[in-house]
């Protein structure tokens, strides 16, 4: 019966949840939002359909997103989330139990990794592995994790940034901050207000930063029109911004990432520093994507930084091959089975 063992990585992240299967590649890849009915508790609408309702909805659906920084906020309703991506991966094989492997950040306690584990169990997986987003990221950018050389890693979500140096096929030293996408596109929303007293939505704060945004100030700037509501009049009004007004929006949130790099950096031991300035540091995950965010990155550190192939995959790539390969990855995993 091996054969009908399906096998699935899922990238469980706080704006986006991508699934994986060996053989196929990325299936599946829709926000990590679920919308829930007030009155009776029901969820009504999972992933693309459930972010469109985002701002949108009326008093009595709730469109959220169960992930917070990085790990599980709201139990049952992960739990669901879980169950549709699974089922929707796996389509009419769903009579087979699959083999789930899920990422988690890289400083999550034990209680939230049990969650995580608990959530796959339930949502219909037959064994869970869970391993933390680093190691899957540097696996999924190509890096051969188990040599005996220094990798350091950066990896930015939706909800945490992630840095790792990873030796031997372990981390070394570690830490990750609750400072990522998703408060980039809050610094953007607060400074449009502070400066223009206009009101605008997370989604149109997520594609200034995509479309504008930039890490550090640049010569020809780029500019957008944005529409939102007037804090006085709340009447509807569009504006015209430019990158370097973002470049200062997003500054804080910026030195927060770049400190820890510096904080992990500064935690190396002196053989693997050596590795890392030899091979630079990889950045991956979809918020690394910024404009210019490898040049902060080497103004601040010295050391150069390089943004991974496809950042936004390299996390589900890796679990895609880590499942694979489970006995090379044994020690990095931590499994539960029924």
């Amino acid at each position: 019966m091996a054969f009908f063992t399906k096998k699935l990585g899922i990238d469980l992240g706080t704006a986006n949840t991508l699934v994986f299967v060996p053989g196929k590649g990325v299936v599946l890849n829709e926000p990590s939002v679920v919308a829930v009915s007030e009155q009776d508790n029901k969820i009504l609408a999972v992933g693309n359909d459930a972010k469109d309702m985002i701002g949108k909805t009326p008093d009595n659906i709730i469109a959220y997103r169960p992930m917070k920084d990085g790990v599980i906020a709201d139990y049952r309703v992960t739990e669901a989330m879980l169950r549709y991506f699974i089922n929707k991966a796996l389509g009419s094989w769903s009579f087979f139990k699959p083999e789930v492997m899920v990422s988690v950040p890289a400083g999550v306690t034990s209680t939230e990794r049990r969650a995580v584990i608990e959530a796959t169990i339930k949502a219909g997986a037959k064994n869970a592995y869970v391993v933390k987003e680093p190691i899957l990221a540097a696996i999924g950018a190509g890096i051969s994790i188990q040599e005996a050389v220094g990798h350091m890693v950066v990896d930015i979500g939706g909800g945490t940034t992630d840095v790792a140096v990873i030796s031997l096929g372990g981390i070394v030293a570690c830490t990750s901050v609750k400072c990522a996408g998703n408060r980039l596109d809050a610094s953007i929303t607060d400074y449009i207000k502070k400066t223009y007293n206009l009101a605008i939505g997370d989604k149109t704060a997520e594609e200034i930063k995509i479309q504008i945004g930039s890490a550090v100030p640049v010569e020809e700037e780029l500019t957008m029109t944005i529409k939102g509501r007037d804090f006085l009049t709340g009447l509807p009004r569009s504006v015209d911004i430019k990158t370097n007004e973002i470049v200062k929006a997003i500054g804080k949130e910026l030195r927060d990432m770049i400190k820890a790099i510096k904080d992990v950096l500064q935690e190396t031991p002196p053989e693997l520093a050596s590795d890392i300035i030899d091979n630079g540091i990889i950045m991956t995950g979809g918020s690394s994507q910024l404009r210019n965010l490898p040049e902060l990155v080497f103004r601040r550190t010295g050391v150069k930084a390089v943004l991974a192939n496809d950042p936004l995959y390299c996390v589900v790539k890796g679990t895609g091959i880590a499942l694979d390969h489970l006995d090379t990855y044994k020690k990095t995993i931590i499994q539960k089975s029924k």
